[in-house]
């Protein structure tokens, strides 16, 4: 199975301190790493270490931050022929504070704003060869509709990572195969006023709730609301958990397993991946993730 990912591709630059500071408050900091990130080439990453075939769609800055974000998706054995590398842009940058086992991020979208339905027409031909296309919110807007909807027509497989949080229309979440917000997006889409459980049943097999380290809520084909809950974990940095979940379910759905195995695949993943430092930097394999499922 062949998985495009078009997204953001950003370098993460990452402080360590011993708590996140409040507003208008200065701290001093531990240390500072400079780390590849971004949603979409971290989904990317997640699933080439899971067996994927994944080719990455996006842009670069013409700058040193670009040439390394390129240099490590090729060595995760990620096809990077189709990125567009942008003079005159720099590459987009999040910036990370990680403390008491959680994190705040600011993000410049940078090249990532030129991921554009101008690229996407250039990058077409390629992009409907995949037999899954995953997506997040760290472009256009319109992009990323305009994604969705050429997909929908060819019928090539979608799922929507929407983070960061904004709104979906309804025609565009009727022609996704699979929505993943975690809670605080899903108030975002569907607003307050229908319950997380109303919400699963309304939109049955497609609507994938994340819920941090309570685990993954869903709803079956009979109606029933699951809640799978997550691995324990020896907990060092949060940072890109959501991503390795995203990049892990979207490959085990591509391989053909139902969405309940699917998502036990990707609550192990994301568990593992918490235990080392950065946002790809604990990302584990497929053997990895194995190892604990038949423990």
């Amino acid at each position: 199975m062949k998985l495009g990912v078009i997204g953001s591709i950003n370098m993460d630059m990452t402080v360590t301190t011993d708590r996140i500071p409040g507003k208008g408050e200065t701290i001093m900091g531990n240390d500072i790493s400079y780390i590849p990130g971004g949603k979409g080439a971290n989904q990317a990453v997640a699933a080439a270490r899971l067996g994927a075939n994944v080719t990455m769609f996006g842009c670069v800055g013409n700058d040193d931050a670009g040439k390394t974000l390129l240099e490590n998706m090729k060595r995760e054995g990620i096809q990077t022929g189709r990125i567009r590398v942008v003079d005159g842009v720099s590459t987009g940058i999040a910036i990370i504070t990680v403390a008491e086992n959680d994190n705040c991020i600011l993000v410049i979208a940078g090249a990532n704003n030129m991921v554009d339905i101008a690229y996407v027409d250039s990058i077409a031909n390629e992009l409907l060869t995949c037999d899954v296309v995953l997506l997040q919110h760290e472009i256009p807007q319109e992009t990323v509709e305009y994604v969705i909807e050429l997909c929908h027509r060819k019928g090539i497989m979608v799922v929507l990572n929407p983070a960061p949080a904004r709104p979906v229309r309804r025609e565009i979440i009727d022609q996704i195969d699979f929505l993943t917000p975690n809670e605080h997006e899903a108030v975002i889409i569907f607003g307050s006023k229908i319950s997380t459980e109303e919400l699963l049943r309304k939109y049955p097999q497609k609507l994938v709730i994340t819920q941090g380290s309570r685990g993954v809520s869903v709803c079956n084909e009979s109606g029933e609301v699951l809640l799978l809950p997550a691995r324990k974990a020896n907990v060092v940095d949060t940072t890109g958990a959501g991503d390795t979940l995203n990049g892990a379910f979207t490959v085990a759905i591509a391989e053909g397993k139902g969405i309940e195995n699917a998502l036990q695949f990707a609550n192990v993943a994301a568990s593992l991946s918490t235990e080392k430092f950065g946002a790809q930097g604990g990302m584990p394999n497929y053997e990895e993730v194995m190892k604990e499922l038949t423990c």
